[in-house]
């Protein structure tokens, strides 16, 4: 005769996972207490908790705004390399389309502000084939001010003072020079009068957080001596990008903090908008 231990008899209920019913889970979410599987388990402080708590709590955890309302963007300046990019891409096009097509389809010249108006935004994607540095100074000036100037007013604010920077720069061009017809003089392309925006927006922050504003004069005053000294380069888009800029940046940066400064910015930039629109109908009225 033998003796032993009698054999444990197997549990009738053997948890299992709510999100996956034919795995078993030994593993217990330490906020909801629901067994989790491996595949659903989330390393928290304490033990594990299961994914439908994580992202719970994601959706209840308000994100971090930045001081001007704007979600706070950790790593890399996204806006800033994917306008780089797509500069850098239509440059491509450019060379690559024959007959200067790309040219002749997005390029701004005032004669088109009634019947062809996206072009005072399709033309600062723009670059001169002839003059490489065109390109490369006006992306390199993006890359430094969209590095400090993304996280501080975050990416979707930072991207609408750059399109409202670039009409701006179009419609600069477009009240201080004649408005020839469509096959008169050429038009003027570059990322210049965005860039120039990004220079005021840049003075006014400064200026709200009490910082020095010294260099950025001294830069403002250096290129814009260079537009009105060097051929070919279009002050008026500078001086219009620079105004649209400081005006967008003054939108943001001003707005009082609270429940309503988004919807306030909003419209602010949307009145900025409109005024560019305005001024733009106006001056073709008149000329």
């Amino acid at each position: 005769m033998s003796y032993g231990i009698p054999a444990a008899e197997p549990s009738a209920e053997i948890p299992v996972c709510p999100r996956h019913p034919d795995r078993p889970a030994y593993v217990r979410c330490q906020r909801c207490g629901r067994p989790a599987c491996p595949d659903c388990q989330r390393a928290a402080a304490v033990g594990f908790q299961c994914v439908d708590c994580v992202n719970e709590t994601k959706r209840m955890t308000p994100q971090a705004r930045t001081v001007y309302g704007g979600t706070v963007a950790t790593g890399k300046p996204l806006v800033t390399f994917l306008i780089i990019g797509l500069c850098a891409l239509v440059y491509v096009l450019q060379w690559l389309i024959p007959n200067d097509g790309i040219y002749q389809e997005f390029a701004y010249a005032p004669a088109f502000t009634d019947i062809e108006p996206w072009r005072m935004l399709t033309s600062a994607f723009l670059h001169s084939q002839g003059f490489v540095l065109h390109i490369v100074l006006n992306m390199y000036m993006l890359w430094i001010f969209g590095q400090a100037l993304e996280p501080l007013l975050g990416r979707v604010r930072f991207l609408a003072v750059y399109l409202l920077s670039a009409i701006g720069g179009s419609v600069g061009f477009l009240l201080l020079t004649p408005v020839y017809p469509v096959d008169g003089p050429v038009g003027v392309i570059g990322a210049s009068g965005a860039i120039f925006g990004l220079f005021g927006a840049m003075m006014v922050v400064q200026n709200r957080r009490g910082g020095d504003t010294r260099q950025l004069w001294v830069l403002i005053a250096i290129n814009g001596v260079i537009g009105f000294m060097v051929p070919g380069i279009a002050w008026q888009a500078h001086l219009g990008g620079l105004v649209t800029g400081a005006l967008s940046a003054a939108v943001i940066a001003y707005s009082p903090r609270g429940r309503r400064q988004s919807l306030l910015q909003t419209g602010g930039l949307a009145l900025v908008l409109v005024l560019l629109v305005a001024a733009s109908a106006f001056r073709m009225a008149t000329s």
